[in-house]
């Protein structure tokens, strides 16, 4: 099952733009297959993400369906951001700028 990083307060799911297995960059969720990986690399990759505040974040587990369902929403859309309530329905919103 892939691990996410998702916002304590808003419940946002990070997103970024990543290169599928094709070498093909799409905007997705970014996550990770295992929670040892994700527990090892997450506090690195936080640090290198300016303007993120790591303790803001956490590891959470989605069903591999669910994290699919969420980059349909997306539509490779940097625009776009994912939340994942406790309803556990992704809800998309537009980008406040």
């Amino acid at each position: 099952m892939p691990y996410v990083l998702q916002h304590k307060i808003s419940q946002q799911i990070f997103t970024c733009t990543l290169v599928n297995h094709y070498g093909l960059a799409y905007y997705g969720v970014k996550f990770w297959p295992e929670l040892e990986e994700a527990e090892q690399q997450i506090p690195a990759f936080l640090h290198s993400m300016e303007g993120m505040e790591p303790d803001a974040w956490h590891v959470t587990e989605l069903e591999e369906g669910e994290m699919k369902l969420c980059n349909v929403k997306l539509k490779n859309d940097p625009n776009l951001q994912v939340f994942w309530p406790q309803t556990r329905k992704p809800e998309v919103r537009k980008l406040e700028k």
